[in-house]
């Protein structure tokens, strides 16, 4: 049951039996069956039993670098998910923060939003750390010779276009990102201005040039 705020609107027996009054509340008993209340037109003191939010288990699939796994979540039935809500997924086994990627309903209808009662499996992906993508241009702009590396990093790491990043042995500077279908808050999928920036988690994929010290090779 959720916490129980100071005040509450509840009828009074003694002079409001029909109507809403706010009663201030006293006390909770144990394990938050009743709460004892006064009320603030009359004084009169009684008990109430508060009404629960009605609530739904939903199946979780949290994508996680290439695997996945299931977990549950409990919500209030009547809470509208929609694709890019973020949420901290905690079980027995993990803690983590993750991302809405899809809502899956009855007969493998998928939607956009929808309120939890009506979903059955929700679509995610874990959003603490993340895998990046990132291709890698020679020096001499030529596309022949490209290569991809993956870089991991926390979510909220920011990427910024015309920015040198360093991850091991790969050095390059940034010259354009693109950003997933299910991240909000952007004006475009696509960033290729000097100082545009994005958060790692948000990323599809990273364009660069090699900026190694070392000369360039293709393998």
């Amino acid at each position: 049951m959720t916490d129980i705020p100071d005040r509450v609107p509840t009828t009074c027996p003694s002079c409001s039996p029909d109507l809403e009054t706010v009663h201030e509340v006293l006390t909770t008993s144990e394990g938050g069956g009743t709460v004892t209340v006064r009320c603030s037109e009359c004084g009169h003191v009684h008990k109430v039993q508060p009404e629960s939010e009605p609530e739904v288990t939903l199946d979780v699939v949290v994508s996680q670098e290439g695997e996945s796994f299931t977990a549950n979540v409990t919500v209030p039935a009547e809470e509208e998910l929609e694709v890019g809500d973020e949420f901290i997924l905690e079980t027995d086994e993990v803690l983590s923060t993750v991302r809405v990627t899809s809502l899956e309903l009855g007969e493998q209808r998928r939607r956009e939003e929808a309120d939890a009662e009506d979903v059955e499996t929700v679509w995610s992906r874990e959003v603490d750390n993340v895998a990046v993508n990132v291709t890698v241009h020679p020096q001499d702009g030529s596309r022949d010779d490209s290569r991809s590396i993956t870089v991991y990093v926390p979510g909220d790491y920011e990427f910024e276009v015309g920015a040198v990043e360093s991850f091991g042995d790969d050095e390059f500077e940034i010259d354009a990102v693109v950003v997933r279908d299910d991240a909000s808050g952007y004006r475009r999928d696509r960033f290729d201005v000097e100082g545009d920036v994005a958060f790692a988690k948000d990323l599809k994929r990273v364009y660069a040039y090699d900026e190694t010290t070392s000369a360039w090779s293709a393998w």
